[in-house]
């Protein structure tokens, strides 16, 4: 297990600056997922951990060692890439042991080794096998074997799933977790998916444009984004954003004037809400389609949707519509006695308090903090 910390570590190819300087530390036997669109750095920013790019300015610490500058062979860590990297004229378990020989270790060991990696990954009778004969999640397998016969500090993954299907991605998902849990180890994980991100994180670093735009527990970026970039970001269907201003009512908050939506607050939320808000200042209110009630159609400051499609997935119905604010995109509940068709028309209104507020101008959470 080791300890990170990357301070003010930036990069810059020339003039262009792809990171600005990013702090955050992830600690002893974490394991971090680096998430965010393409461009966004993180592939680089992982780059410069393993020290695969040379670092622009700031500092990379290991259990307080500066490694910045070190060679990558000197910074006792492992990286599983999107394409396997495997060498194709070896057996799986030359593949894995490959590293071990080259530094010498005991042969004894490293078949100790190998033999409990094989174990742990189920890759049993495939020993002898070479990648061509191997199935994509059988090599990533492998892949991940040659580092965990290393037992680093450091594990480090760039997008291991990309080639995969989507079976193939679920399962591999779960069986990276489990081989976290089972050595204890310190890893950084690099993704675009934040289903990948929300599903295997201890903490998630979401990126935008090489800079840090929050990092939390999944439920922290879910339930708390921080802007607008991270409440669309986390969460299928992405988060609904309702454009207009929100004025205060004897009964809470209504967003779009006299005939506007409801919006049902505890004291504590209309407390920092009106603390928050500029008078009359443009925002968004973002709402979750789980977060909406279905109403009775008399129901009093609802919001009235007009169906375009319904969804069904199996497991729950989302039906994505037309409202005064724009589309719209609402989970229906279980138990509703018929999904909504095209043509339909719902009146919804926001659960109390699982609503955010955004400044319209900054993407800033008014309630954030």
């Amino acid at each position: 297990m080791a300890h990170l910390q990357l301070q003010k570590v930036g990069k810059s190819y020339g003039a262009v600056e792809v990171i600005p300087g990013i702090d955050f530390e992830i600690n002893s036997g974490e394991f971090l997922v680096l998430v965010g669109p393409s461009g966004s750095g993180k592939s680089t920013l992982l780059k410069m951990i393993a020290g695969l790019e040379e670092t622009t300015s700031g500092k990379i610490l290991v259990d307080g060692e500066d490694i910045t500058h070190l060679d990558p062979s000197a910074r006792d860590l492992a990286m599983v890439f999107q394409s396997y990297a495997l060498y194709p004229h070896m057996t799986v378990k030359d593949n894995m042991s490959f590293a071990l020989r080259m530094r010498g270790e005991d042969p004894a060991e490293i078949d100790r080794r190998v033999k409990e990696a094989v174990i742990m990954l189920d890759l049993g009778g495939l020993e002898n096998r070479k990648p061509g004969q191997l199935s994509g999640g059988q090599r990533q397998r492998v892949a991940m074997g040659r580092c965990v016969v290393r037992n680093p500090k450091l594990f480090l993954f760039d997008e291991p799933l990309s080639n995969l299907d989507a079976k193939l991605r679920a399962q591999t998902r779960i069986e990276i977790r489990r081989l976290h849990e089972r050595l204890n180890a310190t890893s950084i994980f690099v993704t675009h998916d934040q289903v990948e991100a929300m599903t295997m994180a201890d903490r998630i670093a979401l990126l935008k444009d090489g800079k840090l735009q929050q990092i939390g527990s999944p439920q922290d970026l879910y339930l708390r984004p921080r802007n607008t970039f991270v409440a669309t970001f986390i969460g299928t269907p992405e988060m609904n954003l309702l454009p207009g201003q929100v004025d205060i009512t004897d009964r809470g908050f209504r967003l779009g004037g006299a005939d506007g939506m409801h919006l049902q607050a505890s004291q504590e939320r209309q407390s920092r809400l009106a603390a928050a808000m500029k008078p009359g200042g443009p925002v968004k209110v973002g709402i979750r389609p789980e977060h909406f009630e279905i109403g009775p159609a008399e129901t009093a400051g609802a919001l009235e949707i007009k169906v375009n499609v319904t969804e069904w997935l199996g497991h729950e119905i989302f039906i994505f519509g037309q409202s005064s604010f724009g589309p719209i995109g609402v989970r229906v509940p279980e138990g509703m006695a018929a999904a909504p068709a095209a043509g339909d028309v719902l009146r919804v209104r926001p659960v109390a308090d699982r609503w955010h507020v955004f400044d319209a101008r900054s993407g800033d959470s008014l309630l954030a903090g």
